[in-house]
């Protein structure tokens, strides 16, 4: 979907196709036939933007072979879908019975993930709209925490400064500028837009920025406009950002909040919880870890990593982070100028939530992923976007 900003520009909204489980490039083609296809029918749009996940084995088969890539670039046309941007975080197995810590491997000091984005930007130079000449890719936030030490996280800065010259080598060969964006998330090496400041600025290439998605940020507590003004005063590029919403417990002593809350823990995804106390941040790597006993204070509300649907609150007594995502967005398109262009809805966990809350059927799951679109729409024109046919 595209969106006419107030200065003229164009502003993409898309939906994260990681929700969709795929490895194979025959196995994309089937999500947008069965999925996508389906979403921007609901929707009443001739055009749909999709932001891709593609795996390892479907990346290499699409810059392996250009009759692929055609293939691929043609299944998008007929379906009336688009493509400006790529997830480019999980590696593979992200449709996989228990993801948890995988989804951070390799990271940006191993060399099949330098190999694996550079894969995707070429793919995505090859299906860009015809009237679009940018494009983003998200990546993991340099590396989990515990697997990364100073050589390590030089070697990753490195790669990182190679990406940025390959695409601006890609930009000479086809005309098209990709740009890549590490999306803090918590319990990484970087877990909060200020833990991405001196980073980006140290690997110095334009080819870098962040993308702010606005359930870590909330996650972590973060303030949107703090957290945006400190980055402009850094001069770090918002790239794209991810609209989704974490889990919010306000009271989380409470046995009923407890029992509430234990139906999100679940063996898939890792679920990182945090809470603000007067000495700083404090947190546990999984949402169960933070309920067995009193490995979290509760004196004050937890949020967990968990993308609930942007449209849904919870059931009572839990509520999401959907005010933080309305906040962020009024700061990175409600100005006289965007700070991004490409936003991306990403709710990952539909199939993980509760049982009576998971859609039965794909038709469920499409009437889901279009109201969350609705609602992302809606904000966006209340913010003075207009949206373009």
């Amino acid at each position: 979907m595209r969106f006419r900003h107030p200065d003229g520009s164009t502003v993409h909204l898309a939906y994260c196709t990681n929700v969709h489980p795929a490895e194979t490039l025959d196995g994309v083609l089937a999500q947008l036939r069965d999925h996508c296809e389906p979403v921007r029918r609901r929707l009443g749009r001739d055009r749909l933007g999709i932001g891709l996940w593609l795996a390892k084995d479907a990346a290499r088969a699409l810059v392996t072979d250009p009759s692929a890539l055609r293939a691929l670039r043609c299944a998008l046309e007929q379906r009336g879908l688009e493509v400006v941007t790529l997830n480019g975080f999980p590696y593979e197995g992200f449709g996989a019975e228990k993801v948890k810590y995988r989804v951070y491997k390799p990271d940006w000091a191993d060399p099949e993930r330098l190999e694996h984005t550079t894969a995707l930007a070429r793919v995505l130079a090859g299906l860009l709209p015809d009237d679009v000449t940018e494009g983003s890719i998200s990546t993991l936030p340099l590396a989990w925490r515990t697997a990364c030490d100073e050589q390590r996280a030089e070697t990753a800065r490195t790669a990182l400064r190679t990406l940025g010259d390959r695409l601006d080598a890609l930009q000479e060969l086809t005309g098209r500028s990709i740009r890549i964006a590490l999306e803090p998330e918590p319990g990484c090496v970087v877990e909060t837009t200020r833990d991405a400041i001196a980073p980006l600025t140290g690997i110095g290439h334009h080819r870098v920025g962040i993308c702010v998605d606005t359930c870590h940020l909330a996650t972590s507590f973060e303030d949107p406009d703090t957290a945006l003004d400190d980055l402009a005063r850094a001069g770090v590029p918002v790239v794209k950002s991810q609209l989704s919403a974490a889990l919010h417990a306000e009271q989380p002593h409470l046995p009923d909040v407890r029992e509430a809350l234990a139906a999100f823990a679940e063996p898939r995804f890792l679920h990182q919880t945090r809470t603000a106390t007067a000495a700083g941040l404090r947190g546990t790597d999984d949402l169960d870890e933070a309920l067995a006993g009193d490995t979290l204070p509760d004196a004050a509300p937890w949020r967990a990593h968990f993308h609930v649907p942007l449209h849904a609150d919870p059931t009572a007594p839990l509520t999401s982070t959907l005010p933080v995502l309305k906040s962020a967005l009024s700061r990175l398109v409600g100005g006289p100028h965007p700070l991004t262009r490409h936003l991306e809805v990403e709710t990952y966990t539909w199939e993980a939530l509760p049982p009576e809350l998971r859609p039965r059927g794909r038709g469920r799951l499409a009437d889901g992923i279009a109201a969350e679109l609705a609602l992302a729409r809606d904000l966006l024109t209340d913010l003075g976007l207009k949206e373009l046919p």
